[in-house]
Order: structure tokens, then sequence, then C-alpha cells
């Protein structure tokens, strides 16, 4: 073959290869519902435990189903390329994957699909609804109802200032009838792909890795597919919009007027709030208390924890001082908290040598004045910094399981201290919501969290799989800092830090009074629900003297007297060990190991041990300006338990003298947990890292105490 011949060759073949980019296909399910026989053995396990902790006070018929309301498939973008194969993980995990892992890895009830609006084709769109159907098929016993799936997506706003910071939403549905047409994103036409854009990078990686050309070249195809969607006309009613074409919502006002628009069941959860990966300094809920940011007949719900971390937790930290004038300092360093922009100018005075001391000084406070800038990009100011340089800044070195780059006044705790007077004094505007968890998985994996194994498959743990594919930014000088693009998709983000913050998940609890649809969604709207940080504790939360009677979890009641509680817990099922013969016999030997990795939801019949109950009380503000910490007490009250699986409290406020919150954290004995203790130091400080530089197959665990956080009752004075 001559030299040309050969050229000639080569190029037919890269022709080919650059034209074989495809649509992922939905998938097929191939696990049959569960039987009755296996749901009322699951059920009489609850059922027994539920009477020895009311005893003859079984007035409360309900029971507590398990679900997850934030899963992602390889429909969303950011999720189909965290499993390219340059990951070293599994590749696709499509629709049909997530049913298969709910019902047979992760036993769950019930779950939802929320993929990012901003990169959900119409196609893609109309392919879940179907494989919706096909998931909600259930065995002949309404009373053991299998499994329910609800449709929706996630709303996926990002800012870049603390001004036009929304925050992510997810939006679902309690029917797969009359559903809005189309997702409602947050990607608007002046903002290209947002945060997707840096996917684009992932895209030549195909040229490296020729064996899987194809997979890179899928994801080349999802991007040009989800530019080329034209955008619907602005102002048009959004059930008079074409089909085709892609409806963004700039603020959450938008998008709840174009609910309203379709007059459908629909519910909106606020998520990863206090998670700074992509946050803004300074960022807080007293920017979205209001009709452009909230709707309290909508935003019922608050995801308080999820494989991001807790956003429970307020503390008096700041990762930057705000100037009257509009322009920022660095605080300094306390024995509580360190400041990313102070480690700036720390990082930035081992980068001195040769320098002047005039000079050093001069370029430690641009350090600092370029990471408040940055925001959420600190890295970008040192690029070439090692990742265990920037140490623990900007961190919650107290909270447990804390969301990266912590930001304390997007809390839930802060949340439900502050209050709007702008309206009224006398009836301020509120926030009410109930607490859940759930996973934000993004590998078709509901429910993660039953068992704290196989980290960089149960969690966010994603990094490259060897130095081949480390991509690293090059600074102009690495001696002189940098001021990083705060567009997203335009900085390269901090994922070797923010891979050491990752769990398997939370999960959502609901008290319903049935396995159907229609009750799991009614205790939703109720918000008689709770959340867990992953094991499947047993939670009530009742106050027993208002009014009205008991009244559960997320009510709202009026009462002059002193409000009682009681508290009743039992610790989560200790797991056998692999999977259930139930789930062996219902999957293929291949499915099973690709969904989940050799172990399932597989308990025993003892339980862990419960050690103390928790109970918070905030006191909302009664005034504007009012301090915000001392209206905060966590824990205003701690009663152990006697040291068993199962634990009932009572507790009184005897200091009931304005309105007031109340809810409670069951606590569970210490076991060992993936990124237990994140900030965890060994000899020095470490980082546990999604990419090849810490050990594939290494777990990171350590010890943590698992906990259940109850909804809270919100109780007001006359």
């Amino acid at each position: 073959m001559t030299l040309n011949q050969r050229k000639l060759l080569l190029f037919i073949v890269i022709t080919f290869l650059s034209s074989c980019g495809s649509d992922v296909d939905p998938g097929k399910i191939e696990g049959p519902p569960r039987s009755s026989e296996a749901i009322y053995k699951q059920d009489s396990k609850f059922f027994q435990t539920k009477e020895r902790l009311f005893g003859d006070d079984l007035g409360n018929t309900s029971q507590i189903l398990f679900g997850d309301l934030h899963v992602h498939t390889t429909y969303s973008i950011d999720a189909f390329t965290l499993e390219l194969p340059m990951m070293g993980l599994q590749g696709v995990h499509d629709s049909s994957m997530a049913c298969d892992f709910a019902r047979y890895c992760a036993n769950l009830d019930f779950f939802s699909f929320n993929d990012h609006a901003e990169g959900l084709t119409p196609d893609h769109w109309r392919e879940q609804k179907k494989i919706i159907q096909q998931c909600n098929i259930s065995n002949s016993d309404p009373l053991t109802n299998d499994l329910v799936v609800f449709p929706g997506w996630e709303w996926t706003q990002i800012g870049t200032t603390k001004e036009n910071h929304w925050g992510h939403r997810n939006v679902i549905f309690k029917d797969i009838q009359n559903l809005p047409a189309r997702p409602i994103g947050a990607r608007t036409p002046d903002s290209g792909l947002g945060v997707f854009d840096t996917t684009e990078q992932a895209v030549s990686a195909r040229w490296l890795d020729l064996f899987n050309f194809k997979r890179y070249s899928d994801l080349k195809w999802l991007l040009n597919e989800v530019r080329s969607i034209p955008y619907c006309e602005d102002g048009v009613a959004s059930p008079e919009l074409p089909l085709e074409c892609y409806e963004y919502a700039k603020t959450p006002r938008d998008l709840f007027s174009k609910l309203d628009e379709w007059n459908v069941d629909s519910i909106v959860i606020p998520h990863g709030q206090s998670w700074g990966f992509h946050v803004p300094l300074g960022t807080s809920w007293d920017n979205r208390l209001n009709d452009e940011g909230h709707d309290s007949g909508k935003q019922i719900l608050l995801e308080i924890m999820s494989g991001h971390g807790n956003s429970e937790e307020y503390r008096e930290i700041a990762s930057a001082n705000f100037l009257q004038d509009g322009s920022m300092s660095c605080p300094e360093p306390t024995d509580n908290f360190l400041p990313c922009c102070w480690q700036a100018g720390e990082l930035q005075k081992k980068r001195c040598d040769g320098l002047t001391k005039e000079e050093c000084d001069a370029r430690v406070e641009l350090a600092k004045k370029y990471t408040l800038a940055g925001g959420p990009y600190t890295n970008m100011v040192f690029p070439e910094a090692e990742p265990e340089e920037w140490l623990n800044c900007d961190q919650c070195n107290d909270c447990f399981k804390p969301a990266f780059n912590y930001r304390p006044k997007q809390s839930a705790q802060y949340a439900l201290a502050i209050s709007n007077f702008d309206e009224s004094i006398e009836f301020p505007q509120r926030y009410n919501f109930g607490f859940i968890a759930s996973t934000d998985d993004h590998t078709a994996r509901p429910g993660t969290g039953y068992k704290q194994y196989e980290r960089r498959k149960m969690t966010f743990a994603t990094g490259v799989k060897s130095k081949m594919w480390e991509y690293k930014y090059k600074a102009e000088d690495p001696n002189f800092p940098e001021i990083p693009k705060i567009i997203p998709g335009e900085s390269q983000p901090d994922s070797e830090r923010v891979s050491s913050f990752v769990y398997p998940g939370g999960i959502l609890a609901v008290h319903a009074n049935g396995r159907g649809k229609d009750e799991i969604w009614t205790a939703l709207k109720n918000k008689n629900v709770y959340g867990t940080s992953g094991p499947r504790i047993l939670l009530w939360f009742d106050l027993i003297n208002s009014p009205e009677g008991l009244v559960p979890m997320g009510s709202e009641i009026i009462m002059s007297q002193n409000p009682k509680f009681i508290v009743r817990a039992a610790g989560s099922l200790k797991q056998n060990q692999g999977c259930s013969n139930e789930s062996i016999d219902s999957l293929s030997p291949e499915r099973l190991e690709y969904l989940c990795a050799g172990e399932c939801y597989n308990p025993s019949n003892a339980r862990e041990v419960i050690e103390k109950i928790e109970v918070i009380k905030i006191t909302p503000q009664i005034y504007a300006g009012e301090s915000i910490t001392p209206l905060i007490q966590d824990p205003w009250r701690t009663i152990p338990c006697e040291g068993t699986g199962e634990c009932v409290v009572e507790f009184e406020d005897q200091n009931f003298s304005r309105d007031s919150v109340y809810y409670v954290r069951a606590i569970q004995r210490s076991t060992p947990a993936i990124n237990g203790s994140p900030l965890f130091q060994r000899e020095s400080f470490e980082l546990c890292k999604g990419s090849f530089r810490t050990a594939l197959d290494d777990d990171c665990l350590s010890m943590t105490n698992e906990r259940a956080w109850s909804s809270p009752i919100y109780v007001n004075k006359p």
C-alpha cells in the first residue's frame, strides 16, 4: 500500500469514527414486580416494631415507606460525562436501570426521575415517560403495591453573584397524564449550555481512546442535539408553545407561573443549597424569601441531605466580609474556620522566593482579592496548586457530613430563622418547609446509602482513572495569582477537593396510609415526611397537646399553652451481606452485578442502636434585623436513649413565649461510612479523591453517627 493509499484509508477511518455518535437507548426493564409475599414479609417487620413503640396507642394506622426524589440518568449531560471510559467507571446508566436498581438493589417503595431540564431533549422526555409507565406496574394486591415512580425534572440555575443566584430545584408531578409538554429549564439564550459547556473538553479524549471512540462521540451527539433545539418564544403561554422547542424560566417565579399554566399538581423542592461548588459567596435564603423566589404552595419540601452532603446546620462562619460599599474583605481564620481567601494568601507566601517583602505582601493581598472575586472557583487563583495545599478552607469543620465549601446562610436552620417583614410586620413571610433527604445520584441508582460500599459507584467520587487522562490548567505564572472567570462553564471546577465531600446520599421517608401513589403523594403534600443520612431509621415526632389533639411532623398550629411532644424512633435494620434470593432470582447475574455491585438492601431482624434524641428549637425573627445566631438552639435539648434499637421520649417547652419551630434528630451509634469524617487528618492533611490519586478501590471509611431528621412542627403564638 502506497503512502497516499494509507493516508486515504486513515482519512476514511477517521471520517467514519467522527460520524458514529448516536443517541443512548432508554433500555428495557428486566425485573418483574416484587411479589406480594415478599412485600408482606417486609411490612410485617415494620408493624411489629411500630406495635412495640406505640403499645396500646395504635390509632395511627400509617406505615413508613422509603423513597428517593432526586435521581439522574445518562439523559443528564453531567451524568453522561462522569461515566465516560476515561473515568474508569461502567458507562451507560439508562432510565430502565433506575427501575431495576430501585426494586432489587435498594428495595425502594417510590422514586422520581429528575434529569436536568437544561439538557433533556423532547425525545428523552417522551422516552422517560414510557419507562415510568412500564416501571409503575405492580403485583395484583393493592395492599402490597410494589413501586411508585413519579415523573419530574431538575431546574438547574446557577448565578454569578449572590443577587442573581436562585439555586437548583426539583419539580415532581403526581401523575404521568396531563404533564407539561416539555421540561422547563433555567438555561437562557445568552448562556450557551451553562455549566455543561465544560463537558465539551471531554469529547476530545476520544482521539486518545479509539477503542471507545463511539462513547465520546455519543456525548458529542448529545451536546449537538441539545444545542440544536430552538428556544421557545418568550411571552407565549406554556401550553400554547410547540412541542419541539426548549422552554426556560429565568427565575423561580417564572417557573411557578409556567407550572400554574398547566394546572397540574406539582411539588418544587430546593436542594443542595449549602453546597458551595457553584454557589457565589454571600448567597443567602434572604434573597429568595419573597414572591420572586418562593411559592409557599409549591415549595413545601426542602432537601437537607444528599450525596452532596448535609445542608441542615447553621454556623456563624464567613468566607467573606461584605462591606457597605458592596466590596468584600477577607476575614481572619478562627479555631473553627479557615477562609479560602486567607489560605490563598498563605499559598502566595510560599511562592515568594526571591521577592522583596513589599512585593510579596502585595501579591498576598492580590491573592486574597482574587479569591473573593472568584467565588466558588477558588482553585483557579493558583490552578497548579495541589488540592491539599488549600487544606480545609471554607469547610464546616464540626458539621455532620458537611456539604463542600459550606454556605451557612443557605442552611435549613438559617432558612427557618429568618422573616420577611416587607408586606406585613404582624404576619411576616416565612419558610415553612418539610424536611426530606435524597441521593442526587447520577448513575440511575435511586436509594444508594443502604450499605457503605463501592465509593466510586455509589457516590459522586469520580475522577480520571490514570494520569494519562488528567487535564491540568497551566498558569501563566505559577507564582502569581490569577483572577478566575466566574461564568459557569468557563472555569475549571475544584473537582478533586469536592470529591472528598461526597456521600452515598440520603433517603426520604413518608408516613403514608397505604402503598399506592395517592397515599404517598398525600403524605408529601401534608409534609408528613422526614429524611435520613441513608440508613432506614424509623421516626415519629408528634405534638400531643394541641387544641386539635395529636398533630404529626410537618404541621403548623396556633396554641397558647406550652407544647408537649413525643418522639418514637427505631434504628435501621442491620444488613446481611449480599443480596436476597428474590433479587438474585429476578435479575440476570450480569444485570445484578452491573447495577448492585454485589450488594443489595438485605436486612436482618436486628436493629442498630439509637443513642440519643436531639431537639432543635428555632424562634423565627420577630423584627427586622434581629440577630440570627441566638434564634437557633442546636441542640436545644439532648435526651439519651437506653442503648437499644428502639427509643420513646417525651418533652415539654416550659419557655414557650413566641413563635417557635421544633424538629428532632434521631442519632444512631457510630458505624463506618464513606467519608464519614471527610476532614479526618492522619499524619498530614489528606483528601479522599475521586481520581486515581486515591486508590480506586478505597472506600475511605471512617466512623460517624448516622441520623434521621424529622420535619419541623411550627407552633405559633396567637
